[in-house]
């Protein structure tokens, strides 16, 4: 339903698997995984301006309040961006929300456990769905360098949501790579990006948006997934 098949078969999955082997960090760049039809009803269904809420996070502590983040130096910010605030009963009419579903279905984690080899499962998280998500940046907005290895978290996926995305309005992310050699990306619509954040060079960033670009906001999803 929600997959492009063409790019799920045994010769497409062996085929990603070489690339993972000479790649650093260790990461895949898939172009049109997805339904494209679908995925431009999701965002079409992200424009409400209402469903969105400010994320702010600091390198020492993760959504503070705006007391908190105004008396934080400018250093130690490290995100500000939007969060989709996912709807608290299941609506089969979401589209948004039945994606989000998806990606932590069985489905989805087992097609992952085939591209990277390991066993994803949510038997053991104590929450999925606050793993997977959509934010969006403003010209204002940013995304610092870090690091998202955190214990247990094997694989991290990215997928852009930018229609018509030009180079000159940024908001690339930035892989900081090994061997002085970062791996740019840009937000494409419908390119998935998938890493392991313990690999060497998995630190990123997003390179800020323009303020000369026509584009008002920058989407994703992000989805974070575990082995056992």
């Amino acid at each position: 339903m929600w997959l492009n098949n063409a790019l799920i078969t045994d010769t497409a999955v062996r085929a990603f698997r070489k690339q993972l082997i000479h790649s650093s960090p260790k990461h895949l760049v898939l172009d049109d995984l997805f339904d494209t039809a679908k995925l431009h009803n999701v965002l079409a269904a992200l424009q409400h301006a209402s469903n969105w809420q400010m994320q702010q996070h600091t390198y020492s502590a993760l959504y503070v309040d705006s007391s908190t983040w105004q008396k934080t130096n400018a250093q130690q910010r490290f995100v500000q961006r939007d969060l989709w605030q996912r709807p608290e009963q299941n609506d089969p009419s979401n589209i948004a929300q039945q994606f989000l579903l998806f990606l932590r279905s069985s489905e989805f984690l087992a097609l992952l456990s085939r591209l990277f080899k390991v066993a994803l499962t949510d038997i053991n998280v104590a929450n999925p769905a606050i793993n997977t998500n959509y934010f969006r940046l403003s010209a204002n907005d940013f995304v610092k360098q870090h690091a998202d290895d955190s214990p247990g978290r094997e694989l991290c996926m990215l997928l852009y949501l930018n229609q018509d995305w030009r180079d000159e309005d940024g908001g690339e992310l930035v892989f900081m790579g090994t061997h002085q050699q970062p791996i740019t990306i840009s937000p494409q619509f419908n390119r998935c990006v998938l890493f392991d954040p313990a690999s060497p060079g998995a630190e990123h960033w997003v390179n800020a948006l323009s303020p000369l670009s026509q584009k008002l906001y920058r989407y994703n999803v992000t989805s974070w997934y575990w082995s056992e």
